[in-house]
């Protein structure tokens, strides 16, 4: 007598079950931890904001160094890796307190200690990315008029984006996104994150008394499909350096670069548009103001 299929019948869970992953619980724990610390620091602006960036770049570089192969653990005492860490950490500091220009200075000798004291493109590289990442997300903050509704519509698009890119793959499914890098991803999950990511964004700005236009709704769709973007990015960059997770430090998600992927190339292009807009001290404004 053949054994039952434990993926049919009514000692299943169901398709749906199947369907989401059995991480699910995982994720949403997290991100219930996650999401109200990042939303709360993003509210109160000032060195709370700052620090959480801060830290947030740091382990963004920290997990890069591990992930390319410069650093044998996660919390490494290697002066190749604290040195281009300490830069990171400045950048976002300096920006906070002093302004962007600086912080762009900064940015940039985070990429060449990193190159040059590790002797690795690839930690020079990911020093840069780190550093700029966190100094896009804190010049953004920075702005006294519009900084709090811009990163918060920044975080809702980008987040937005990565859940219903989730659900829309693991219940709709379909032909592969980029089978050869990311296996998961799916078009339908690529297509429902664009939806999802634009339209909660826009709520969000709307919620937060933002007039809505067209520049603003084309940001946004720029916006998250540079997010889309970076998360794959990181994913080849993780296969080609045979890493399945950049760390384990987030239950569900994997490490921090994991989590912020997305985050990190839509900030550095908002950022970017923001301050080509308006101007470096007006760069929230710059952002939301079409």
């Amino acid at each position: 007598m053949n054994n039952p299929d434990p993926d049919s019948g009514p000692a299943a869970s169901g398709p749906l079950t199947r369907r989401v992953g059995s991480d699910l619980i995982l994720r949403v724990g997290s991100s219930l931890v996650l999401i109200p610390v990042a939303l709360g620091a993003a509210w109160w602006g000032g060195w709370p904001a700052y620090l959480l960036v801060g830290v947030v770049a740091v382990l963004f570089f920290l997990e890069w160094a591990l992930v390319v192969g410069s650093s044998d653990a996660l919390f490494t005492g290697d002066p190749r890796v604290l040195a281009p860490a300490a830069f990171v950490a400045a950048s976002v500091i300096i920006t906070g307190q002093i302004s962007p220009f600086s912080g762009i200075i900064l940015t940039l000798l985070a990429g060449v200690v990193g190159a040059s004291i590790g002797r690795s493109p690839w930690l020079g590289g990911g020093a840069f990315y780190a550093a700029l990442f966190g100094v896009a997300l804190t010049a953004i903050r920075r702005d006294p008029v519009d900084g709090l509704s811009a990163i918060v519509v920044l975080l809702v698009a980008v987040w937005a984006a990565d859940s219903c890119a989730y659900f829309a793959g693991r219940l709709i499914g379909g032909p592969k996104l980029w089978p050869r890098v990311s296996p998961k991803k799916t078009w339908s999950g690529a297509i429902g994150g664009l939806v999802g990511g634009v339209g909660f964004a826009l709520l969000a700005a709307f919620l937060l008394g933002v007039r809505p236009s067209v520049g603003l709704v084309m940001l946004l769709i720029v916006l998250v499909l540079v997010s889309q973007a970076g998360d794959l990015a990181e994913s080849a960059l993780k296969r080609r350096f045979g890493r399945k997770d950049s760390s384990s430090i987030i239950p569900g998600h994997g490490g921090v670069l994991d989590r912020v992927d997305g985050l990190a190339a839509a900030g550095v292009v908002a950022f970017l548009v923001g301050w080509a807009h308006q101007g470096a001290e007006a760069i929230g404004g710059g952002i939301l103001s079409w």
